[in-house]
């Protein structure tokens, strides 16, 4: 009974494996080409990390020389051939700085838009969009940075974001957004507050005096009693040489 039960399993597993083995071949092979090629990809990322980090090293040297030619090869390589690392975002803000020493400010605004359009919600981003507002400041648009900065969403850079939209409003001659928005920044609670509130608080003392609501519609009924009081008086001055010019008549009705 034992010899045949043994038969048996021998006969299972050869059915067995004549129905299944193909799929268990196929699993071990697939198995083996995903280990093979996640080890490849791994290889070919540490490479390509490699490159590009030797490439920025290239931009940041030639930026810190002050050549545009040589930071503008290798930062363009990096944007082509390397988009998947870090280190083009990073060759974008370096190369900016150069473009801004250079006096091509609407190059160093384009650079960034590229870098805020690419990931507005990275850290690299919100900084690229702190600085495009600082470049449109400097080529005073001033209406651009308030549309940049507004709609910005609250994060680590809010109260700088918020001093330089203040900065815009103040450009713009709306000063009561510009105090709005500088109180916001210097109510920033970062237990390492990211803008100088002393600076900020100059700002909002230099701004022009605001007059408030009440005072204007006091003004302007003022303004409209003055106007008021003039028409008045020119009337009766009016009046008082229409009399003076008058013919006199005496009881006949002749004129003097």
């Amino acid at each position: 009974m034992e010899d045949l039960s043994e038969k048996e399993q021998i006969e299972r597993m050869r059915a067995w494996w004549s129905e299944y083995g193909n799929y268990v071949v196929g699993g071990v092979v697939v198995g083996v080409a995903l280990l093979l090629g996640i080890s490849q990809y791994r290889a070919m990322t540490e490479t390509a990390q490699t490159e590009a980090s030797v490439l920025y090293e290239s931009v940041f040297k030639a930026v810190t020389d002050g050549d545009v030619s040589a930071a503008e090869a290798a930062a363009n390589d990096l944007y082509e051939n390397y988009e998947s690392t870090p280190y083009p975002a990073q060759a974008r803000l370096a190369i900016v700085r150069l473009y801004m020493d250079k006096g091509r400010d609407q190059d160093a605004a384009d650079t960034l838009q590229a870098l805020v359009d690419a990931d507005p919600e990275s850290e690299l981003g919100l900084i690229a969009r702190l600085r495009l507002a600082k470049v449109l400041l400097y080529q005073d648009k001033a209406q651009d940075v308030v549309e940049l900065l507004s709609g910005a969403t609250a994060t680590a850079f809010t109260a700088r974001y918020s001093e330089t939209l203040g900065d815009a409003y103040v450009a713009l001659g709306q000063y009561a957004d510009a105090k709005d928005a500088y109180f916001v920044a210097m109510a920033d609670s970062a237990t390492m507050p990211t803008v100088d509130r002393a600076l900020v608080q100059m700002k909002v003392d230099d701004l022009p005096e605001i007059a408030s609501a009440d005072t204007k519609a006091e003004d302007a009924a003022g303004e409209a009693a003055d106007e008021s009081a003039e028409e008045t008086t020119g009337d009766a001055a009016d009046e008082v040489a229409d009399d003076e010019i008058a013919p006199v008549n005496d009881g006949d009705g002749a004129a003097e």
